[in-house]
């Protein structure tokens, strides 16, 4: 059951601040530092309160910013700082809520779910124990159609990673993983 503070968050696999918590590698984590999504049950004790969920579903009782006649609000002031981020379902926050303003949670959430569907199906069949990360920024990043091309060449004998690296070319993406501060 969800707790109070989540009451308002029906799709706990899309952040109040846009971000794709369900295309997110710890989404998938097993163990301590598995991350539940914005609305998940327990998110509380494994992030520190979030003035942004606190504002979108306690003041307003709001799914996402997106949602929100205020957006964007100064939270989003750094628009640049906030693509940056290394964090790879950050990349796509604003595309998420004007695509939300535009057309509603529910087709976002529809597209989603069939994003995460791919990746699920990526991590089962593929997953060497070293790509959860790059398939996720994938399906974060790619379009519905390249990555079901992508799992259909996979499935008749193609690399998935060499695969959805042309994929992402031929969309103009890159998919690399930054590294973090002091990691080899």
């Amino acid at each position: 059951m969800p707790s109070e503070s989540n009451k308002h968050k029906k799709f706990p696999t899309i952040g109040c601040c846009g971000i794709d918590c369900g295309l997110c590698p710890r989404f998938y984590t097993e163990g301590k530092s598995r991350c539940p999504g914005c609305g998940g049950d327990g998110f509380e004790g494994k992030h520190p309160p979030c003035s942004i969920k606190s504002c979108c579903v306690g003041k307003h009782g709001l799914e996402v910013c997106g949602q929100c006649a205020e957006f964007p609000c100064p939270k989003y002031a750094d628009k640049e700082k906030i693509e940056r981020d290394s964090f790879v379902t950050h990349k796509r926050i604003f595309q998420n809520h004007e695509f939300i303003k535009t057309h509603g949670i529910d087709m976002f959430t529809s597209k989603q779910n069939k994003r995460i569907s791919i990746l699920q199906d990526m991590l089962t069949k593929y997953d060497d124990g070293r790509s959860k990360g790059y398939f996720c920024l994938a399906a974060a990043l790619l379009s519905i159609d390249s990555l079901r091309n992508a799992m259909a060449l996979a499935g008749k004998g193609e690399n998935l990673r060499t695969v959805l690296k042309q994929f992402a070319e031929a969309e103009g993406r890159k998919l690399i993983l930054k590294k973090v501060e002091g990691e080899k």
